[in-house]
């Protein structure tokens, strides 16, 4: 099939969850994203529409005037791209999608699977392997497993060396991975650790590098991200530019991630230099992926999470520090606990820009995710709500309309809305599914992203699809805070 390059999606936002199926639309493909459709899984599933001898069909429990979502096409319209058939795909639909109301539409052949058909969570292994089988995009991923080295080299000039180990002293890594000491190093020493040589492939140059850290070093020391770019392949030198540095005191295993802005062909480089003082160890690092979307805008990391949630008061809240969208806004993200299931939540504050924004903030997506902690990013699946901002007074200036909630590190008053999001995002049961559960470790991530940004950059046509291109999936509900939080659940 043709790259995905040379095609365009564009999305609405209208009343209904609606897709042609397949991309059918020389001009670009419009896909309806409505009220209640805005969660990860149902945008996935009208997306991969723009993309069965293992189910029965039921079509005497088929809704009348719904039966066109069951039509079968042929391999001139549909190609799965030599994958094999996924029941666990976000694109199936569940068992009793368009039912009449007199039993299942949808038997899977194999009944271990009927319960299965249906989820909403992310896309499947095999949904991922598709999709990046039938576009241009770069994903890397390298876990050392079985001590491999994905391609990977270190150059030394020193005393240091980065080696391939499976455990060191005080840290929990099980498995290969990366290490480097820097406890027999002289202060400047380095030791880097480069990337094979990629090419983006968006014309966006926006890359993101995640990975797994840990370090028991002197905290002097210092783990320097670079990227070097070569304008072709005769440039065996490169240009490096410094993208992120780790320093500070010792951790534990921590995520983090660093955003790129690669032009051309680069190589990301890991470089550890020893600091002034004695060591007695160094840096780790492991399960690195780049890929080519935005990077979170903010992570919340909480260690020991079944025991925090299980040991807390109902109600009990761990913010982030106070951070700033790109447009300058003021915020933090907060999780709320509540025994069997926990919240998460976002809280506009006062901030330095305050008297320069515009207000009431609307037109702002907050999208929330708990990560799926598998190692490979084109496996995960990970939890995610979406809601954007709207006419209400809870986006009102926080100095204004807010209350106090703090003094901050200038001895400021700090002011803050109301606490806004899901108050039941995921519950102690659903945590045990995939690996949204690392080492003891719950990852979140939010995203605070200026729609009307994109929405200037559309300027095509945006007419509805007609009635026999739709489809309308069953979903469930987007639970959302709609009223002010009582004040128990308030900072």
């Amino acid at each position: 099939s043709e790259p995905w390059s040379s095609k365009s999606v564009f999305f609405l936002c209208c009343f209904s969850c609606a897709s042609s199926i397949g991309r059918q639309i020389a001009s670009g493909q419009v896909l309806s994203i409505g009220s209640g459709c805005d969660t990860v899984g149902i945008v996935e599933h009208e997306f991969l529409h723009a993309l069965d001898d293992f189910v029965t069909i039921v079509r005497d429990n088929i809704l009348k005037g719904k039966e066109h979502n069951f039509k079968k096409v042929g391999n001139n319209i549909s190609s799965t791209h030599g994958t094999p058939y996924d029941y666990r795909s976000v694109m199936h639909y569940s068992k009793d999608d368009f039912t009449n109301g007199n039993g299942s539409t949808i038997i899977t052949i194999d009944p271990r699977f009927q319960n299965v058909i249906g989820q909403r969570l992310e896309m499947s292994h095999y949904d991922v392997l598709e999709l990046n089988q039938s576009t241009i995009s770069l994903n890397w991923y390298c876990g050392f497993s079985n001590g491999i080295m994905c391609r990977m080299d270190h150059c030394s000039k020193s005393n240091i060396s980065w080696e391939m180990v499976t455990q060191v002293s005080g840290g929990g890594e099980i498995g290969y991975f990366m290490h480097v000491s820097t406890a027999t190093a002289q202060e400047g020493d380095t030791e880097q650790l480069e990337t094979q040589r990629m090419t983006p492939q968006r014309v966006c140059h926006i890359q993101c590098l995640q990975f797994y850290y840990y370090h028991s070093r002197n905290e002097s020391d210092t783990l320097n991200i670079w990227i070097r770019e070569f304008k072709n392949e005769q440039d065996l030198t490169g240009t490096r530019r410094l993208m992120g540095q780790i320093t500070g005191k010792a951790t534990s295993e921590l995520f983090h991630h660093v955003s790129l802005n690669a032009t051309m062909n680069f190589q990301v480089v890991f470089e550890a230099q020893k600091g002034a003082g004695r060591s007695t160890g160094g840096f780790s690092v492991d399960d690195i992926n780049l890929y080519e979307t935005e990077c979170p805008h903010l992570t919340l990391q909480i260690d020991d999470f079944q025991r925090v949630l299980n040991t807390s008061a109902s109600g009990s809240q761990i913010y982030s520090s106070r951070q700033y969208s790109s447009q300058g806004y003021a915020y933090r993200f907060a999780v709320i606990f509540y025994k069997t299931y926990f919240g998460l939540f976002m809280q506009l504050l006062s901030g330095d820009n305050d008297d320069k924004l515009q207000w009431p903030c609307l037109g702002r997506q907050m999208t929330f995710q708990m990560l799926d902690q598998t190692p490979s990013i084109q496996q995960q699946m990970t939890k995610q709500r979406s809601f954007t901002t709207s006419g209400t007074p809870w986006w009102n200036n926080p100095r204004e309309a807010g209350s106090q909630l703090f003094v901050d590190e200038n001895n400021q008053r700090v002011y803050g809305g109301p606490l806004l999001g899901y108050r039941s995002f995921v519950s102690l049961e659903e945590t045990q599914d995939r690996e949204f559960i690392q080492g003891g470790s719950a990852i979140f991530t939010l995203n605070f992203q200026d729609l009307c940004i994109q929405r200037n950059d559309i300027t095509r046509s945006t007419t509805a699809l007609p009635e026999a291109q739709r489809h309308y999936p069953k979903h469930n509900g987007i639970t959302r805070s709609t009223t002010a939080l009582p004040e128990a659940q308030r900072n």
